[in-house]
């Protein structure tokens, strides 16, 4: 049994190992092109470490041009459209998970249904909407799209982290003298922390790398365009500069994977934080 046991174990850790070597091999190779030379990237040999780092790409990425409008873009979008959908979310989810009123059953329905709808069938219909309102070419409609795209997907998750709470601690804190705003503001909405860290940092990182939406609905204004969309068409006289691309992509990269980093030790925590305690 120990035996069998431990060649289960050992089955598992290595399908874990290939499949994370399989996942982050991509992202490493992004980092080692940014940082190889010119003269190693095109070599017939491809070279798993760079002999001689270089930070001339970086250098190239950062001056060119657009580079720091479509960044500045990218965040403000990204940031206001998760703001304002965790806002917006949090209030439908609370009505649904701790308020009984007509239609709420159709309206959890609805809203999976709008999570499962492939966000691409919306395009023609979302750019005839720009076209008409006359928010073509403006950051204040892709945010709408950012925020729309995000919305159901927090409402659901959300929706799941609060049904998970007793509403006997709310009750606790309403007996004690709370009024019902306070009770859910310091004890439920503790404990609900790690959902609206989740939630943020998937509608972040779906905003974050949108492109779609933004090549339909940013058509002359080139100066609203995102990150994305630069990336695509971030070439020089030559052909592409892969160097370049690379860097551009990792820098592209560095507020998701610091988001990560910061939020990931922090999802798994809080649980129980602002429990009443006897």
């Amino acid at each position: 049994m120990r035996l069998k046991a431990t060649a289960k174990r050992l089955l598992l850790n290595t399908t874990a190992i290939g499949a994370f070597v399989v996942t982050i091999f991509p992202v490493y190779w992004m980092f080692l092109t940014a940082f190889k030379p010119t003269r190693d990237i095109q070599a017939d040999t491809p070279t798993f470490w760079p002999a001689n780092p270089t930070l001339d790409h970086f250098v190239t990425a950062v001056n060119a041009p657009g580079f720091w409008t479509y960044w500045r873009n990218s965040l403000v979008v990204t940031v206001a459209a998760v703001l304002i959908a965790l806002v917006v979310s949090l209030l439908a989810a609370f009505a649904v998970a701790r308020m009984r009123w007509r239609g709420r059953g159709a309206f959890v329905v609805a809203v999976f249904a709008a999570q499962m709808a492939p966000w691409e069938a919306l395009l023609v219909p979302v750019f005839i909407i720009a076209r008409d309102t006359e928010l073509l070419d403006s950051l204040a409609m892709l945010t709408g799209v950012y925020f729309m795209i995000t919305l159901p997907f927090t409402i659901v998750t959300l929706r799941g982290f609060l049904a998970a709470i007793p509403p006997e601690l709310e009750e606790a804190a309403q007996v004690d003298g709370c009024s019902r705003l306070t009770a859910f503001r310091r004890v439920v909405f503790p404990l609900l922390a790690p959902g609206l860290m989740a939630t943020s940092l998937f509608g972040f990182i779906t905003a974050w790398n949108e492109f779609a939406f933004v090549n339909v609905l940013i058509i002359k204004d080139q100066d609203k365009r995102t990150l994305p969309v630069w990336l695509s068409s971030f070439r020089d006289v030559f052909g592409t500069d892969w160097g370049a691309t690379m860097a551009a992509a990792s820098l592209f990269a560095l507020p998701v994977l610091a988001l990560f980093l910061f939020l990931q030790r922090r999802v798994g925590t809080g649980m129980t934080a602002g429990a009443v305690k006897g």
